[in-house]
């Protein structure tokens, strides 16, 4: 990849997300395909049926149930017992795990910022939806980092703080690296809170591999998680046609993560090679993701966030309209 020029990283929350955009994501929700217990009540309307204030439906009184729910009314007329039927609300835990290594640092448009502005708009959704939005940040020198869930709009602003200092985060110089993402995502496995829906932005170019991590993560069939993968790369590194002729002749390389360098020669057969390599590996990663019971989308950082929120998210099951 090209780790491209300096670009003008958020310093405020209307910088990460437009006043437009928020509007915009308000008739939005997160959505799971599973029913997670939650600790507080929420404002999501689950299968159950519970003790909510929203009636549902009736049923005929049999020994035993609660003479509270009875509707005497119903009783008055048809000289019966009915018990009243609410629908249950289910609080829905949200964690977002977001990439601060240095290979997210790189690419036009810059990968973290745009990674970062994404994460805004989630966890922004899942906010005003009155879910419990948390953020893990893993990868950078500063190691793990961690937003406590939370839930409503006034936590927003606790939101964007979290992720502007997380952008300054990025290591200095190359060769310094942060948490892994196989402890990263063991860390976060371990945690109470790690029960719900979890998103990972990432560019999954890990060099232990993504395959440790990302298992830890997946569906055991036992109400574990709804994972999505969302995998941030830049339009250069999907396609090097899009760094136009600075992807050819000799180059001296270095990696951002571990600071080893390399000359080489690029002509069009390494470039095609290239290619191949890059759409094999994205289609190994989705794969990985849908035996797994997971959601995979690949995502530039030259996308448009809100055509990804209204369309591409809808598509694979994240989001759906309240």
């Amino acid at each position: 990849m090209i780790a491209g020029q300096p670009e003008h990283r958020p310093a405020s929350r209307e910088e990460l997300i437009t006043p437009e955009l928020s509007a915009r994501l308000d008739r939005l929700d997160v959505r799971s395909r599973k029913m997670f217990p939650g600790t507080l009540p929420g404002e999501r309307r689950s299968k159950r049926r519970g003790r909510s204030v929203e009636f549902d439906d009736y049923r005929t009184y049999v020994p035993g149930d609660d003479l509270r729910h009875i509707d005497w009314n119903v009783y008055a007329r048809l000289d019966r017992l009915f018990i009243k039927l609410f629908r249950e609300e289910e609080d829905l835990a949200v964690q977002i795990l977001l990439d601060n290594s240095g290979s997210m640092d790189a690419g036009s448009p810059s990968k973290l910022i745009f990674a970062h502005r994404l994460a805004m708009a989630l966890g922004y959704l899942g906010l005003v939806s009155n879910n419990r939005v948390g953020v893990m940040s893993f990868g950078s020198p500063a190691g793990l980092r961690q937003m406590p869930q939370g839930r409503g709009r006034k936590h927003v602003k606790l939101l964007g703080q979290f992720l502007i200092e997380n952008l300054r985060l990025t290591p200095d110089s190359p060769g310094q690296t942060g948490t892994g993402f196989t402890e990263a995502m063991r860390t976060f496995a371990r945690s109470r809170t790690g029960k719900g829906v979890v998103i990972v932005i990432s560019d999954f170019l890990i060099r232990e591999g993504y395959r440790p991590g990302l298992a830890l993560l997946a569906d055991t069939g036992r109400g574990g998680y709804d994972t999505t993968c969302l995998q941030v790369l830049s339009p250069g590194e999907n396609d090097p046609a899009a760094e136009g002729d600075r992807m050819t002749g000799d180059l001296n390389l270095t990696d951002v993560e571990t600071g080893f360098g390399a000359e080489v020669t690029v002509s069009a057969e390494l470039l095609e090679s290239y290619r191949r390599a890059v759409t094999d590996y994205c289609d190994e990663l989705a794969h990985f993701c849908r035996s797994r019971k997971m959601k995979y989308a690949k995502v530039l950082s030259d996308a448009p966030i809100e055509e990804l929120m209204l369309s591409t998210f809808r598509r694979i099951g994240l989001l759906d309209r309240r």
